[in-house]
């Protein structure tokens, strides 16, 4: 199962991220050309047998250096406190505790239940998973939301599989509303499945340290 996408609402534009990479990158990649250049005509002063292949210059490129910069904001510095200030998106990677509690209906007495959520995260792709006893689901499409009085929210739609030996339970869809504190340490929400199971509830989140 692979990450996905998420809308943003309350941060940055991915735009003009990716507008401000392109003129960096173009610095950056003129700064290293002018030095290379530089260090060669100064070789060539004093007598050396110095040559600058054109390939060279060619991994340097505006292209490669903001591909370079791409990966690295994508997987590493999008993380850094710095760079979380700028961009606005919180870190939620990581595995959280989950305390559930179905309501009762007509059709469905009330419930506790217990699961692991695991949240893997990019700057621009996420999945929310939740194992629980009987069974698995992993997001299918999320919008992260900044809420200025409470924390972070994230909306996010989901699928489920319930484990082979669960054959009372079926595959069904749901959706999951989830308010992160602001130290992003625990987190609350409600979930409402439907296409195979009509259940509906409470959720609490609380961050594992892996150490």
């Amino acid at each position: 199962m692979l990450e996905h996408e998420y809308t943003q609402l309350g941060g940055i534009s991915r735009l003009n991220v990716g507008r401000w990479l392109g003129m960096i990158s173009a610095m950056v990649s003129a700064a290293i050309v002018f030095v290379l250049l530089w260090s060669v005509n100064l070789a060539q002063s004093m007598g050396l047998p110095v040559n600058l292949p054109p390939s060279l210059l060619s991994l340097v490129g505006a292209g490669v250096v903001f591909s370079i910069l791409a990966w690295l904001l994508n997987r590493h510095a999008w993380r850094w406190r710095l760079m979380q200030l700028v961009l606005q998106v919180p870190d939620l990677s990581g595995d959280w505790t989950c305390t559930g509690r179905t309501i009762e209906t007509n059709l469905n007495p009330a419930y506790d239940w217990t699961g692991k959520v695991t949240i893997v995260q990019s700057w621009d792709k996420i999945r929310i998973r939740l194992k629980t006893d009987t069974s698995a689901s992993n997001s299918k499409s999320a919008a992260l939301i900044k809420d200025e009085a409470d924390g972070w929210r994230i909306f996010y739609n989901y699928s489920n599989e319930p484990n082979i030996e669960q054959t009372e339970l079926r595959t069904h869809k749901g959706f999951g509303e989830i308010l992160f504190s602001k130290d992003l340490r625990s987190g609350a929400g409600e979930y409402f499945n439907g296409n195979g199971r009509y259940t509906f509830g409470t959720m609490k989140l609380e961050k594992i340290d892996n150490g």
